[in-house]
C-alpha cells in the first residue's frame, strides 16, 4: 500500500524552509564570504568554487531534510518542469511557486539585514548576488549568451533530477546527484550570469538590490522556466520508460 502524501500545509512548509535555506546559504556565501579579506588584506574568501559548493550543498542538505515531505523542488523551474514531465500535479504548481518566491524574498531579506551590519554596505553597489547580463554579468557576457546559458543549464538540471529519481536509478542517492549537479552548473555559469537556473533565487536578491537588477530580472524568470518546460516534456520521449519516475519523496529513501 502506498503511503498517503503529506498534507499540503506540511509540503508548503517544507518548500518554504528549503527555498529559504537555498537563497540564504547560497547567496549568503556570495555576499558575505566570496571575497572576504583579512584586516591585512589577505584573501580569505571562498571564491567561485566555494559559492558553487554552497548552492549545491544547500539543495542536497534540504533535499534529505525535507525532500521526503514536499519533493524538494525549491525552484519554480523545477516545479514546472516536473509538472510538464507528469511527475507533479499542475493544480499544486501555483501554491509551490508562490511559496518558493516568498521564501526566496524572506531569505534575501534576512541576508540583507545581516550584510547591512557592516559599515558601508550597499546592496545595489555590491550586486547582492543578483543575476545579470552585459555590464551586470561577472564576465561581461551578452544577453544572448546569458539566455542560452540559463535555458540550457536549467534543462540539464531537470534531466539530472528526473534521471536521479527514475525508478531504474539507485535509490537513496538522488539528493547527492542533484546537489552535485547544481554545484557543477554554478562552476560553469557564475562568470556568465552569476547563475540563476531558479526564478525564485533571482527574484529575492533583485528586490533588495533594485535598479538594473530588477530591470534584467525578466530573463532569469523566462529562461529557467523555458528550460524546465523543455526538459520536462522531453525526458519521457528521450530517456523515459513506461513506468514513471519515483517522486523525490521516495527517491530520498534507500
Amino acid at each position: 500500500m502506498s503511503t498517503p502524501a503529506p498534507a499540503m500545509r506540511k509540503r508548503i512548509a517544507a518548500e518554504f524552509l528549503g527555498t529559504f535555506w537555498l537563497v540564504f546559504a547560497g547567496c549568503g556565501s556570495a555576499v558575505l564570504a566570496a571575497a572576504f579579506l583579512s584586516p591585512a588584506d589577505v584573501q580569505l574568501g571562498i571564491g567561485f568554487l566555494g559559492v558553487a559548493l554552497a548552492f549545491g550543498l544547500s539543495v542536497m542538505t534540504m533535499a534529505y531534510a525535507v525532500g521526503h515531505i514536499s519533493g524538494g523542488h525549491f525552484n519554480p523551474a523545477v516545479t514546472v518542469g516536473l509538472a510538464a514531465a507528469g511527475q507533479f500535479r499542475w493544480r499544486d504548481t501555483p501554491a509551490y511557486v508562490v511559496t518558493q518566491v516568498v521564501a526566496a524574498i524572506a531569505g534575501a531579506g534576512v541576508l540583507y539585514v545581516i550584510a547591512s551590519g557592516k559599515p558601508g554596505f550597499d546592496a545595489a553597489e555590491s550586486g547582492f548576488a543578483t543575476n545579470g547580463y552585459g555590464d551586470r554579468s561577472p564576465g561581461g557576457y551578452s544577453l544572448l549568451a546569458a539566455l542560452i546559458t540559463e535555458v540550457l543549464l536549467t534543462a540539464v538540471f531537470l534531466f539530472v533530477i528526473l534521471g536521479a529519481t527514475d525508478t531504474r536509478a539507485p535509490r537513496g542517492f538522488a539528493p547527492i546527484a542533484i546537489g552535485l549537479g547544481l554545484t557543477l552548473i554554478h562552476l560553469v555559469s557564475i562568470p556568465v550570469t552569476n547563475t540563476s537556473v531558479n526564478p525564485a533565487r533571482s527574484i529575492g536578491p533583485a528586490l533588495f538590490a533594485g535598479g538594473d537588477a530588477v530591470g534584467q530580472l525578466w530573463l532569469f524568470i523566462v529562461a529557467p522556466l523555458a528550460g524546465g518546460l523543455v526538459a520536462g516534456a522531453a525526458y519521457g520521449l528521450l530517456l523515459g520508460q513506461n513506468e514513471p519516475s519515483a517522486s523525490l519523496e521516495s527517491a530520498t529513501l534507500a
